[in-house]
């Protein structure tokens, strides 16, 4: 099924790509990217300790199409390659009645925090994606079931937008969303990210019941080269098939442009209800209040600085914190945190080629399965557009 679903995106590219048109009917813009990256975990080399952490070479790819039928209707498709093999990121119509007044229909991303804004590898200067949105680079990967939101999370539904200028200095976007939401199974400890991708399923809702959210943000203008931004973001409905047990997340972000200096810094938390009708699948003890649901943190501060119009350095602090009961088998903690420390580099070769380098420290609250508090690990690679 998901073959024949990226052969028929892949055809209806290239048909709109070379079929003819009466000439300024339609504006097409086909862009693309493609990242190669090689993460060198040294410690997981043998694949002694944790088989299921992503390293060694790894490639992503991505190609878009954006047709704009008349000034108030375009539509866009991005298809994208990765870990997880091909994977429908984006099939919409837009219609825009006014700056203030837009309707998204189809699969997309729906609109939270800052980061998503820039989940390609191309609009970020590090290879792998900051650990609250973090998609499987991550160090014991399976233990904490990846980020609070891994990005991009495409999915099927309709969003309301709009942007409104107050004079020259000040910019408001905001957003509402219904889409499928994110799945779980009907005992399950946590989400399974596996179903909210999985082309086989159908990409089709588990519980008929939507998840609702939206983001307001505003952008004020300090000067010709400088600006901050400000954003709040909210997700909420159910996971699991009966459409009883429910998530909550939310996220606030700041963005600060300074010339040639980017500061940003971002705070996402998942709310998330437990099916606790059987006890003894738990690590603890389930207590007779508040102990239906966990917590999951995750937050990161990152400078972006340009030495040149060719050399940025990249320096990176972000984390995880999880708080609340587990499964039995777990490796984690009722409270678990894990710490990462990055500096890196984007070299631009020359337009549209830039070479991406990277050094982290991971330091973990418990050791874990592997026995170890603290890691190494190191990204080499690079990233073009086209």
């Amino acid at each position: 099924m998901q073959r024949c679903l990226v052969l028929a995106v892949l055809v209806s590219l290239l048909w709109v790509l070379i079929a003819p048109a009466p000439a300024g009917a339609v504006d097409r813009n086909f862009a693309g990217s493609a990242q190669y990256d090689y993460h060198l975990v040294p410690s997981q080399m043998k694949r002694q300790d944790d088989p299921s952490v992503f390293d060694g070479s790894t490639l992503e790819l991505a190609f878009k199409l954006a047709v704009d039928v008349s000034d108030e209707l375009s539509v866009n498709v991005k298809v994208c390659f990765g870990c997880h093999g091909f994977e429908t990121d984006m099939a919409y119509i837009d219609y825009r009645v006014a700056d203030e007044l837009g309707f998204r229909v189809g699969r997309f991303s729906p609109s939270f925090g800052s980061f998503n804004l820039r989940h390609d590898p191309a609009n970020h200067r590090t290879s792998d994606k900051p650990l609250p949105y973090d998609m499987g680079r991550m160090l014991r990967m399976r233990d904490w079931n990846m980020g609070v939101l891994p990005s991009p999370f495409p999915d099927n539904g309709v969003e309301i937008t709009g942007t409104h200028w107050f004079g020259d200095l000040v910019q408001l976007d905001w957003s509402a969303h219904a889409v499928s939401g994110f799945k779980g199974a009907d005992s399950g400890p946590d989400l399974d990210f596996v179903q909210s991708r999985d082309g086989s399923l159908y990409y089709v809702d588990n519980n008929g019941v939507p998840t609702v959210g939206g983001r307001l943000g505003a952008t004020f203008r300090l000067g010709q080269r400088s600006d901050l931004g400000l954003g709040l973001s909210i997700l909420h409905g159910p996971h699991d098939p009966e459409g009883e047990l429910a998530y909550t997340i939310g996220g606030a972000d700041v963005s600060l442009r300074l010339h040639r200096t980017q500061v940003r810094l971002e705070y996402l938390v998942r709310r998330q209800e437990l099916d606790v009708s059987d006890p003894g699948i738990f690590k603890y003890q389930v207590p007779t209040e508040g102990g239906d649901f966990f917590m999951k943190h995750g937050a990161y501060v990152e400078v972006e600085q340009a030495l040149s119009d060719v050399v940025d350095l990249i320096g990176r602090v972000d984390g995880l914190y999880r708080v609340g009961n587990l499964p039995a088998s777990a490796p984690l903690l009722a409270r678990s945190a894990v710490i990462r420390y990055t500096v890196g580099s984007a070299i631009t070769i020359q337009r549209g080629l830039r070479l991406k380098t990277s050094a982290e420290l991971w330091s973990f609250s418990d050791r874990g399965a592997v026995d170890r508090h603290n890691e190494v690990t190191f990204h080499a690679g690079a990233v073009a557009t086209f």
